[in-house]
């Protein structure tokens, strides 16, 4: 898999990027995004829960870059990154989703 499609801590899922392909300005802008906000792109995909959800995360993700979006809107952001540790509010945000999935 070519090195410039991937992100910093996530390789781009299969799905994601035939979609992508699909359009090829969409695959041409995503090869132009930075590793970190490709990243942000393909962590925003993987981590829903529901197929549904993944098949409409991905459907936005081709649609918004090709509206000239460089990053998922209203996204914590990857958590998954090795290189910088998580900031104290989206961490607050982790610490309370996980408590309200418990009750």
């Amino acid at each position: 898999m070519n090195s410039n499609v991937n992100g910093t801590a996530h390789k781009i899922p299969n799905d994601l990027k035939k979609a992508l392909e699909d359009k090829s300005q969409a695959i041409i802008i995503w090869r132009g995004l930075t590793p970190l906000a490709r990243n942000e792109w393909i962590c925003w995909n993987i981590s829903v829960k529901q197929e549904d959800t993944r098949k409409n995360h991905i459907q936005r993700t081709v649609s918004e870059l090709l509206k000239g979006k460089r990053r998922p809107c209203c996204w914590i952001g990857c958590v998954h990154r090795k290189d910088k540790k998580v900031s104290p509010s989206v961490q607050w945000i982790l610490d309370n989703r996980s408590t309200a999935t418990k009750k």
